[in-house]
């Protein structure tokens, strides 16, 4: 294959960076100005014919395609948080004609500029961490959600200043919280099936409309459901969509990585281990990635005792654990690194052991799916799904916080 001579990027917010990486990078930064395949191709040293088959290849869709979803997920961002005109909000995200600007916005969006800012003023509440999940996938920031440094510290970090009222995690069936989130003013609030009965009827003799979604169904399923209340099917495909691309890349990664070994995740509370299994470990470890679980059990779900000499016999060669937060069990976890049996399993011996946080673990919705995902793979390949860029909300991100 001949190749070209790179461009010199050396000057670019990319610094020396080279390769697709770079080059996805470098998009991120500019794509307020005008791309071309042909330059992109010299920066990467291919021909563009090539160039475009590797990029679509190694990032499941299109240079292109990557920049249209870079260009409308900042003009969102414009269109819902700054006075700017519409031209003017072209001419930032890239587009010289607001008329063709607008054009492209509905077909990618499913609706024109002026439309969109319209529903985005509907004001929606979310009533638990899953909730505030499943939203914004669907690209709506909740005006009322719970947020927590502790229990919610991603959504907490992240949208601290975009959530106008913030819900207590731990107060959340308690009246003041429920007279908060009606003071708040919203026009849909979303519930969940665990939702005290007395909660559910003081919302609704406030006229507040309050959807719960059934909580049987997958996690797709359930966001379906959320977005054709909400009227956001479009979001909903583009979302899943895009899931299914990365997916697909993370499996083949984390395939190849771990291949058939067998695979176990704990739950140490207190001084007891217990095998487990909730509905996000089981979607993304057992069902996404295919991975053979080392603990089988009557039932999808589980969380049973189990002991060391149990785990000896199973011999898991991958052993992902997660510990509860409460001080007891912080002393057994300091003890149990020093137990000998525990140190003679072969996952500890072979330090393939990983900690898993709370926080997406214990949740069941898009977002949190995600990033399960974007962890595990990180945890078994080490590569970093996103060195370059970050979600703020909805699916992809364009601009970094």
């Amino acid at each position: 294959m001949e190749r070209v001579q790179p461009l010199d990027i050396s000057d670019t917010d990319t610094g020396e960076r080279t390769g697709m990486a770079g080059i996805r990078a470098f998009m991120a930064n500019h794509f307020h100005e005008p791309l071309s395949i042909d330059q992109l191709a010299r920066m990467a040293g291919f021909r563009p014919k090539y160039f475009s088959e590797l990029f679509k290849k190694t990032y499941g869709q299109s240079a292109m395609d990557y920049l249209t979803d870079l260009r409308i997920s900042r003009a969102k961002q414009y269109l819902q948080e700054s006075g700017y005109l519409l031209r003017e909000i072209a001419h930032m995200v890239g587009y010289s004609d607001e008329f063709y600007f607008s054009r492209k916005f509905k077909k990618e969006t499913g609706l024109p500029p002026s439309a969109f800012v319209r529903r985005q003023k509907q004001r929606i509440a979310a009533c638990s961490a899953a909730a505030t999940g499943q939203l914004l996938a669907l690209d709506i920031i909740p005006a009322a959600a719970p947020l927590d440094a502790k229990w919610t510290h991603y959504y907490y970090n992240k949208y601290y200043s975009l959530i106008e009222t913030h819900l207590r995690v731990d107060l959340l069936d308690q009246e003041m919280e429920i007279d908060k989130l009606i003071r708040s003013r919203p026009d849909v609030i979303i519930g969940h099936a665990g939702m005290a009965e007395d909660w559910q009827e003081s919302l609704l003799r406030n006229a507040q409309t309050l959807f719960i979604p059934g909580e049987q169904g997958r996690w797709d399923e359930q966001l379906l459901e959320l977005a054709v209340f909400l009227d956001r099917e479009q979001q909903y495909r583009q979302w899943i969509e895009l899931y299914k691309q990365k997916a697909k890349q993370i499996t083949q990664q984390v395939s190849k990585a771990v291949g058939r070994d067998k695979v176990i995740v704990l739950r140490l509370s207190g001084d007891q281990l217990y095998a487990y299994c909730n509905r996000g470990i089981r979607a993304v470890l057992y069902e996404q990635l295919g991975l053979c679980p080392a603990y089988n059990h009557s039932s999808e779900l589980y969380n049973e005792p189990v002991s060391i000499d149990e785990l000896q016999a199973l011999n898991p060669q991958r052993l992902l654990l997660l510990i509860c937060p409460d001080s007891q069990t912080r002393m057994s976890w300091l003890s149990l690194q020093h137990n000998e049996r525990w140190c003679c399993l072969q996952a500890v011996r072979n330090r393939q052991i990983y900690l898993l946080p709370s926080d997406p673990w214990f949740e069941y919705s898009a977002v949190a799916i995600d990033r399960m995902l974007e962890e595990t793979q990180l945890m078994f390949t080490g590569n970093c799904p996103n060195l370059q860029e970050d979600r703020v909300h909805g699916y992809p991100q364009a601009y970094p916080l």
